[in-house]
């Protein structure tokens, strides 16, 4: 067996919520990456994969557990790791050759021998006659491809890459991702692994040797999945949409369920899916259309929409909560009373979907009552945002509670005043003549 050149044992880390209290990111997380291995990380936003890349560059320290590269602890960021960033990370102002010679001139690198390794990454990366151009004058794809021959100039054992095709179209993103797969097939590069946080399972199942899924709440590693298949892989073959599909039956699946059992309600400090309302029936529409008959295989839906996974997934397990639509095996099943709602007209949608969103989701439930004990039939946003943070980072609890109120508001539970950041009860309706 190749050796680990990455060991994480038991690893946790929290920060501090708003009230102060810890607040568990990462819990438990064992985990190695060994020699001439690619390993892909998938999850949810917020289960922690980022800061886990973030532990093992050394940018973050964990609070528990053990972190060993090359059998040594790892105290602060090591030589041999490197670190490719979703935003491209350059500084504007430097030229490309420059933005690459950044990592060469920390380390005390000569000014010769850092413009000759600097020129050899940029040429190995396929940027040669633009060393002299500023960020500004580059497509997202090329910013990219220079945060990637930065990463690589070092000469890295470990190379880690934080959604570093996600900023980019989808063409620009797979060219960029099969030049990197042929730079390590052809081991024109020195990296000796790679690992990469992505939320493109199709990305995922392309470049991994082994795929990792990640729970939320705190993050942690619940399923793992060797893949076997030789490089370069064929996005159409059987053998690569068996994989696809199999992931995605992993990270939807839920608490298995009777078929004459009550949809499961989250806890009141859950994250709520980040889903668009037009999308969520625009989904349900398709997924009544032909070919589909209300069932549909979530990978064959992704590309009949045009969705993205990171788009996808939120808008499935909006419509699974308020049991518009049912999650079974990776595919997605109209519930009748999807189907109901879907042949109802926009004010009957409007009932229906408040009647769900109080029913199943206790943070929307929570403000409607806090709303009804009130005089003025009003309230500050503050407090439910005070209720968030004891549990979440408060992005993130501004997050879901923008997400209540805008499912609230469609519903005609609750309104919400933009100026005065006051959410109120809904005028009642006046009596027609």
């Amino acid at each position: 067996m190749a050796q680990a050149i990455v060991e994480l044992k038991s690893v946790g880390k929290s920060f501090r919520a708003a009230d102060g209290a810890p607040r568990a990111v990462l819990e438990d997380v064992d985990f190695h990456l060994r020699e001439r291995e690619i390993v892909a990380l998938l999850g949810q936003s917020g289960s922690g994969k980022s800061t886990l890349l973030r532990i093992i560059a050394g940018l973050v320290g964990a609070d528990r557990g053990d972190v060993r590269y090359r059998g040594q602890p790892l105290h602060g960021p090591a030589r041999g790791i490197s670190m490719v960033f979703q935003s491209f990370a350059l500084f504007p102002w430097l030229t490309v050759q420059q933005n690459v010679e950044l990592g060469l001139e920390a380390r005390g690198v000569g000014k010769q021998e850092r413009a000759q390794r600097a020129a050899q990454a940029i040429e190995l990366i396929g940027l040669s006659g633009f060393e002299g151009a500023l960020p500004r004058e580059l497509s997202g794809g090329m910013r990219q491809r220079v945060g990637i021959a930065r990463a690589l100039v070092v000469d890295p054992d470990v190379l880690l890459m934080d959604e570093a095709f996600s900023a980019l179209d989808v063409l620009t993103g797979e060219r960029l991702r099969d030049d990197i797969l042929a730079l390590w097939e052809k081991k024109q590069i020195p990296t000796k692994a790679i690992l990469v946080v992505s939320h493109n399972i199709e990305e995922a199942v392309m470049m991994a040797d082994r795929v990792l899924i990640f729970a939320s709440d705190p993050g942690r590693v619940r399923f793992q999945m060797n893949i076997g298949l030789p490089r370069p892989r064929n996005a159409d073959s059987p053998e690569v949409r068996a994989l696809i599909d199999e992931i995605y039956a992993v990270m939807t699946a839920g608490r298995p369920r009777r078929a004459a059992e009550e949809p499961e309600r989250l806890p009141l400090h859950e994250r709520l899916p980040d889903a668009d309302i037009g999308r969520m029936e625009g989904l349900l529409e398709r997924l009544l259309e032909a070919p589909f008959g209300g069932r549909a295989d979530l990978p064959q839906l992704a590309a009949e929409t045009g969705l993205t996974d990171d788009e996808l997934l939120p808008v499935t397990a909006a419509l699974a909560l308020l049991d518009l639509a049912r999650l079974e095996h990776g595919d997605l099943c109209v519930t009748p009373l999807g189907q109901r709602y879907i042949a109802s007209e926009h004010s009957e949608r409007q009932a229906l979907f408040g009647q769900q969103l109080l029913a199943r989701v206790p943070l929307a439930a929570h403000i409607r009552h806090s709303l009804e004990q009130e005089a003025a039939r009003e309230l500050p946003e503050e407090p439910f945002l005070h209720l968030l943070r004891e549990s979440l980072d408060s992005a993130e609890a501004e997050r879901v509670l923008r997400v209540a109120i805008e499912w609230g508001r469609y519903g005609e539970v609750y309104d919400y005043n933009y100026n005065t950041g006051q959410i109120q009860l809904p005028e009642p309706a006046t009596p027609a003549p």
